[in-house]
Parts: C-alpha cells; structure tokens; sequence
C-alpha cells in the first residue's frame, strides 16, 4: 500500500489543470489566427469608391410680414369672448320646473294638439310628465324651446365657451319610439 495516498490525487489535479491551461491557449490563438486571417484578406482587396458629399444649398432666412394684423391667439375684441354679442344667460328670469334637471335626464315620451297649438309630452327621471310649448326653458343650461315637431323638441342653450363669454348651442329631445 501507498504511504501518501493524497499524491496521486495531486498528480491527476495538476495534469488536468495543465491540460485545461492549453486548451484554453490554444482555443483562444486560433480566433486570433481566423481574424488576423481575416484583416489580411480584406487589405487585399481593392477599395470602394466613395461618392462625393451633395451640394449643401445655403440657408434661406424668412422675415415674417404679418405682424401688424390680428395674432390667432388672442380673441378679436379683448373682454368680449368667443361668443355671440349679447349672448348671456338671463339671471333675473324667473325658473321653470324642468330647469332643475339636466336635459339628458329628460325624455320626450309624445305631442299633444289643442285648439292649433301643438305641446310636448317630457318625462321627468320621477316619471312625471310636464307639457311644454316654445318658448318655455328646459334643463340646466338656460335650454328654450325653440319648435316642437312630432318627432323632436328642438332647443337652444346657452353655455360658456373657452374664453369667458357665452354662445349658443342647438340640441334636442327625440321621441323614443
């Protein structure tokens, strides 16, 4: 039997390091040897030819010409707003019982004629249903009836737009069917 039996041990590790060592170097100089190769062949070849830079036109100031008219971003008359003159709503105006809703909570549920005048039939979100004739207010947005069709209750509102003033919108309810 072996006295030091951890010898052998040692021999086998150190040969497979050394082994492991010039693989390593010996993998690594062929990549080098294949991209030396490589530069090589590519010096050889001719060069290419290179198209000459395009023309560069000089730059071309613009003088802008139009400052003395109305800029777009301010509104025409300063403190007047976007709106149609004289469009506002009326805060002295006694309100009407369906200004208290918004006017898409309402439904047109029918017409009614009586002696040549034709009324609406609108139905309160309460299920209640109130008659209206032109001329009368309806919904949150200063709404006057404005025509009553047989199939629509045409209204103008009056609503702020963007810059302070007031202008007015056409909307509707429809009979549903």
């Amino acid at each position: 039997m072996h006295k030091h039996p951890h010898r052998n041990g040692l021999r086998i590790s150190a040969m497979a390091l050394a082994c492991a060592g010039y693989l390593a170097i010996t993998g690594c100089s062929s990549a080098d040897d294949e991209l030396a190769r490589f530069v090589e062949d590519t010096k050889k070849e001719p060069g290419g030819r290179v198209d000459p830079l395009p023309e560069i036109k000089p730059y071309e100031t613009y003088v802008y010409g139009a400052t003395d008219l109305r800029s777009p971003f301010l509104p025409s008359s300063p403190g007047s707003g976007a709106g149609l003159a004289g469009v506002r709503p009326d805060q002295k105006r006694n309100r009407e019982f369906l200004e208290q809703y918004s006017l898409d909570t309402l439904k047109m549920v029918g017409t009614l004629r009586l002696g040549g005048s034709i009324y609406g039939l609108v139905q309160t979100k309460d299920g209640l249903v109130h008659r209206v004739s032109p001329g009368n207010h309806i919904g949150q947005a200063e709404g006057k009836i404005t025509d009553i069709s047989p199939s629509k209750i045409s209204v103008i509102e009056i609503v702020p737009d963007s810059l302070g003033g007031y202008m007015e919108r056409p909307a509707a309810l429809a009979l549903n069917e």
